[in-house]
């Protein structure tokens, strides 16, 4: 009797590890078909002169990206500016003192925040930033985006810092060191690896964004010389290169599509190691 069950939990075991295997292969299969596809269309638009160049009229050839590739840099430097500090603080907060109603709200409020709708955001800054300076903008664009920011650091720094070992605080503040000297130097310093992921997986979910720059950043032909201009970036140039009827762009949006792709991958591939290196201390 003993042995017919131990060979029945066998049997549903390997049944159910094979259905996990078969769900992996399921999941990975339509990434590895996005990778494969956007490689293999993306490769052959790219040389040197694609990186460092601005775009050309459908009818000329050659031309590249640069402006960009630019624009989305200055972009998610913006947004880092300002959805960094209010979620890290936010994200302090929550963890240290945020164990009343006020930090119950703001959880509710970043947590629905997490769930809308991109172009709410771009719809929001349209409203609040472009109509009050009457003009598109970089500084309006790095704006959506970090908003778009702000609930995935503050979740993610609360969980980091609530993973710090109460310990840790006690035996600082017997110490005699203030409360809010060991959250900076010695709480902050110990769960920096989990803040770092979440830092990096917001940029990775902003860095695709098209439709908040629709309203804000609206796109550019040209070099970004200031911050209060319209300003191009790597979505809004797929997004108008692949709905044109030009070969040629739509070459070069396979191209853009390639380095966005990659600039996603590089972000959660490095959050994958930086999160491997923490669990492993």
């Amino acid at each position: 009797m003993i042995a017919k069950r131990i060979t029945r939990r066998k049997i549903v075991d390997k049944f159910v590890a094979s259905l996990a295997l078969l769900s992996i292969i399921i999941a990975i299969i339509p990434l590895a078909g996005v990778l494969v596809f956007v490689t293999s269309k993306g490769l052959s638009a790219i040389n040197l002169e694609f990186f460092i160049s601005l775009p050309k009229p459908p009818d000329e050839i050659g031309g590249g990206i640069g402006n960009a590739i630019q624009g989305t840099l200055i972009l998610i430097g913006l947004a880092s500016m300002v959805g960094l500090p209010i979620g890290i603080f936010s994200g302090i907060y929550l963890a240290e003192y945020g164990n009343n109603r006020f930090g119950s709200l703001v959880r509710f409020i970043a947590d629905v925040l997490s769930g809308v709708p991109s172009i709410i955001m771009g719809l929001f800054v349209y409203v609040v930033v472009v109509l009050t300076t009457h003009s598109f903008s970089a500084l309006s664009g790095g704006i959506a985006l970090g908003i778009m920011m702000i609930p995935v650091i503050t979740r993610t720094t609360e969980e980091s810092v609530k993973l710090v070992p109460n310990s840790i605080r006690e035996a600082s503040m017997a110490l005699g060191i203030r409360r809010w000297k060991t959250i900076i130097f010695i709480v902050l310093s110990t769960a920096k690896s989990g803040i770092i992921t979440g830092i990096m997986l917001s940029i990775a979910r902003i860095a695709g964004e098209t439709a908040p720059l629709l309203f804000t950043a609206f796109g550019s032909d040209l070099w970004a010389t200031g911050l209060n201009q319209p300003i191009s970036a790597l979505p809004l140039v797929i997004y108008k290169y692949a709905i044109s009827p030009y070969a040629s762009w739509q070459a070069q949006a396979w191209g853009a599509a390639f380095i966005l792709v990659s600039m996603v991958l590089i972000l959660n591939i490095g959050v994958r190691f930086i999160a491997r290196g923490r669990y492993r201390k």
